[in-house]
């Protein structure tokens, strides 16, 4: 093992569009050498997690070897794409990150890691995916935290002569958990400061959790504020600009067990998680759909698609949904959009897609 300690931050510079996507780390079939650049301006290598005592960065010469090749590979792409290292994810161990958060001493030791990981392996930036924090305090803390990761970088950067590591940070759909019976909200004044931008993860609003069908990442919602264009809002009526607002886009759908086959619409009743115990990537849905001859509807409602094969019911996004996304991403004035996950897709279809379809503006 070696242990990563030591260094400084800020973060002012990035292209004009986010065009953004997490690696998974467990892609071994997928490569970095297999991802487009040409439809990519960031790609987030996810995940690292800081010890949970000492709270520094442990890598071993193995998981070295495979970041210095992550960032050697995407910085020779043709055009080259930019990289962070995502810390945490959906599994990682949520009360760590709040304890880490808690203490100035703490805070430093993980903040000085953080950045030594970044220069030692050639990263570009830093994102933190803490899903989530879990009370009003845990919010304060993260608030503290970015404002000295920022001030951090700032040092760095001026010390080392080197431009200043990016700093982003992935967040729930909506500013406040409203379906939480915590009622807390993200210390957007921090945010707004600290961060580059926000990669707001629209997506997860239904699953097998409940057994009740809905879409993966509805836009809207005619019946409640569970869609994506309510979570974006509310980040910018809250006082995040918009163009430090990047939208998440699942390249994954969710998938139950119906209760009664011909009941099969949006709101049905299921009686469990269907194929691939509740998650079937973008590539398995389209191979699903076609083997077992599947039937696709498209939800204008909720500008989503579903398919129901037999029993099963698979809620979605397909290249037409998620370019419409990528539309009113634009028109809401946002910096981009981002994929979870990269390795998900098939053949690129949908990052394809949602690449061509950000126009460019003038100043861009």
């Amino acid at each position: 093992m070696t242990t990563i300690s030591g260094c400084l931050a800020e973060s002012t510079t990035t292209p004009p569009v986010v065009k953004g996507a997490y690696y998974p780390s467990w892609s071994t079939s997928f490569p970095p050498s297999a991802i487009n650049t040409s439809l990519f301006t960031h790609i987030f290598y996810a995940f690292l997690a800081p010890n949970n005592v000492t709270f520094k960065f442990e890598i071993s010469n193995s998981t070295a070897a495979v970041l210095v090749n992550f960032t050697t590979t995407l910085r020779h792409g043709s055009p080259p794409a930019k990289t962070l290292f995502s810390i945490g994810g959906g599994g990682a161990d949520s009360e760590a990150l709040a304890r880490m958060a808690s203490s100035p001493s703490s805070r430093g030791v993980f903040i000085d890691s953080a950045i030594d990981v970044a220069r030692m392996f050639g990263f570009d930036g830093v994102d933190l995916d803490w899903e989530f924090p879990e009370s009003p305090k845990d919010m304060e803390n993260l608030g503290r935290l970015l404002k000295e990761w920022r001030q951090a970088i700032g040092k760095e950067s001026k010390y080392t002569h080197r431009p200043p590591l990016l700093l982003t940070a992935a967040v729930y759909f909506s500013v406040d958990f409203f379906l939480s019976p915590v009622p807390r909200s993200f210390p957007v004044a921090s945010l707004r400061k600290n961060l580059d931008w926000i990669n707001a993860m629209c997506y997860d609003f239904h699953g097998a959790w409940s057994n009740i069908t809905g879409p993966n990442a509805a836009l809207f919602d005619p019946n409640s504020n569970i869609n994506s264009i309510y979570g974006l809002s509310s980040w910018i009526n809250a006082g995040m600009p918009p163009k430090k607002v990047v939208m998440g886009l699942p390249l994954y759908g969710r998938t139950w067990h119906l209760k009664d086959p011909k009941v099969n619409g949006i709101g049905s009743i299921a009686v469990g998680p269907g194929p691939g115990d509740g998650v079937l990537t973008y590539s398995q849905i389209v191979k699903l759909n076609k083997e077992e001859n599947g039937t696709v509807v498209y939800d204008a409602d909720t500008v989503s698609v579903y398919s129901v094969v037999g029993s099963s019911w698979i809620g979605y996004d397909d290249p037409l949904t998620t370019t419409t996304k990528v539309g009113y991403a634009q028109a809401l004035g946002l910096r981009g959009y981002f994929f979870w996950a990269l390795s998900f897709d098939k053949n690129s279809d949908i990052s394809s897609h949602a690449s061509r379809s950000w126009i460019l503006d003038k100043s861009e």
